[in-house]
């Protein structure tokens, strides 16, 4: 572990304890956050990081529904998954982002790694082998958002190094389907403005947090202000070698590498990470 970026006196990443509180956390709300993760007089130079990142960010507007899924004409009129959303994510991918960055030497920390892996109860996890999503910095420009959706994945690390001017929140709804009920009915009434059971985080520059986006239907609100939203994604998985499909790297990136034009393998998943 990086003492110099780790607030490890705040965060002992090794210590039982903190495992499992942030293990609690997770089972009872899907998300755990550990505020001033990075040591305060690390934060500002991790804000240059990202503003110096985010002009070459791949900007991005797609049409979409809280499921990432394409149009399905036999569901209901009604089903939320005809509801369409205006996405406005921008991101630099990690091929962009400096070897020695603040962000790269946190993703490939073996440290955090052992911690994430800890946290969400796994015996371990692999940095993303991805050379574009592996590591990104997520930009949200003045007036868009990430509107409400479920992730496919079933774990997200994610670090906030700009907060917006307004706006910009991370709001949640826990547990709100589950593997045996999609619960459509709540899905639709979060849509219709019914933010009764949602809970809102005001996230911080260097503020880590952890998050079981797949149950849990979740949004990053319009960022309002003349600041952008910047926001370091650490993309893990439970095997090594997992790469993205050619067509949402596309989408996400507008190019792809040699890596996600190879034959299809037992390592080649379309991840909707991001």
């Amino acid at each position: 572990m990086d003492p110099t970026i780790v607030d490890t006196d705040r965060h002992p990443l090794d210590d039982p304890a903190l495992v499992d509180r942030v293990r609690a956390e997770l089972r009872d709300s899907g998300c755990c956050v550990l505020p001033g993760f990075v040591r305060a007089e690390q934060v500002e130079a991790l804000r240059a990081e990202g503003r110096a990142l985010a002009p070459l960010a791949h900007h991005q507007t797609a049409i979409v529904n809280v499921y990432n899924t394409d149009p399905d004409p036999t569901l209901p009129a009604e089903h939320p998954a005809h509801r369409p959303l205006e996405r406005g994510n921008a991101f630099v991918a990690r091929d962009r982002i400096p070897a020695d960055a603040l962000i790269q030497r946190l993703h490939a920390d073996r440290a955090v790694q052992r911690f994430v892996a800890a946290a969400f109860g796994l015996p371990e996890v692999f940095p993303l082998a991805d050379p574009l999503s592996g590591l990104v910095l997520n930009v949200v420009a003045p007036g868009r958002e990430h509107p409400w959706h479920f992730d496919t994945n079933e774990f997200t690390v994610s670090l906030q190094t700009q907060a917006a001017e307004a706006g910009g929140l991370f709001q949640y709804c826990p547990g709100i389907r589950s593997p045996q009920e999609e619960n459509l009915d709540a899905v639709t009434a979060v849509l219709d403005g019914d933010h009764r059971g949602v809970r809102t985080l005001e996230l911080r520059p260097g503020d880590l947090q952890l998050f079981a986006g797949r149950y849990s239907l979740h949004r990053v609100s319009p960022v309002e202000g003349g600041r952008e939203r910047h926001t370091a994604i650490l993309a893990y998985s439970r095997r090594p070698g997992v790469v993205g499909t050619a067509t949402r790297t596309r989408q996400l990136f507008g190019r792809v590498t040699r890596t996600h034009t190879v034959p299809a393998g037992p390592g080649r998943v379309d991840r909707l990470l991001i």
